[in-house]
């Protein structure tokens, strides 16, 4: 498919190889008014706010994604396969899961397991399990520990519900060991593998499941900054 596309009107070379993907198109935004250089905006459809600058010198995009993997699946297929998009870092917000993660603790994904049913358009005569790339996970580990953020590796939920029905199902995925909910990244992960390029996600806890503690919609748009700077220090 040429460019621009239907959900994107940047075009040929408007992206830079690594694009940071909030799902907030206001988190995109802020990144790009008070982390980048440079910045010129290249896409507003649908007000799924892209953006290009620098960041110490370097080029980097970040582009809303929207929420859930069916939205995650078209912004990040179109980045892979359309624009030369190579690597691509979700920085998004997770409920913890795992009881020892605090409110603002980050989650980097070395894996996601999900109940969605978009590993089935691949048609894969088995289950696929979405995986991040080894590349960018060792450069985000790298960046945590160098500013001294709290955070920890291991596996991710993306569910396909935010107000799901079973109230026994997260005590279940907690007891495989699975730190986080968030609903993005195995789509991410699924995409990253087609195309062959490179995925990740790097979340900070916004809520605890089974705590009952919780930031507001404003404070996620624009108080992570530890994750928006860990993801940043890895370009």
């Amino acid at each position: 498919m040429p460019t621009p596309t239907p959900h994107n009107t940047a075009k040929q070379g408007d992206y830079a190889e690594t694009v940071l993907m909030p799902g907030d198109p206001l988190r995109a935004k802020f990144i790009a008014e008070n982390f980048l250089e440079n910045v010129k905006q290249v896409n507003a459809v649908r007000n799924m706010f892209g953006f290009t600058g620098t960041y110490k010198g370097k080029p980097v995009s970040v582009q809303g994604s929207g929420m859930g993997i069916p939205s995650m699946g078209i912004y990040s297929y179109e980045l892979f396969n359309f624009y030369g998009v190579k690597n691509i870092v979700r920085i998004g917000s997770a409920g913890g899961i795992d009881e020892s993660l605090e409110i603002g603790d980050i989650v980097i994904a070395v894996g996601a397991c999900t109940d969605s049913n978009y590993a089935s358009t691949f048609g894969l005569p088995g289950t696929f399990a979405p995986t991040a790339a080894y590349e960018l996970l060792a450069k985000a580990v790298a960046s945590a520990e160098k500013l001294g953020a709290r955070f920890k590796v291991g596996n991710v939920l993306s569910s396909d519900t935010f107000y799901g029905d079973d109230e026994t199902a997260m005590r279940l995925w907690q007891k495989m060991g699975v730190l986080a909910v968030e609903m993005e990244s195995a789509g991410l992960y699924m995409n990253a593998a087609r195309a062959g390029k490179n995925a990740l996600c790097v979340a900070t806890i916004s809520d605890l499941i089974f705590g009952g503690k919780a930031v507001s919609a404003e404070e996620r748009e624009s108080s992570f900054t530890k994750m928006m700077e860990v993801a940043l220090e890895m370009v």
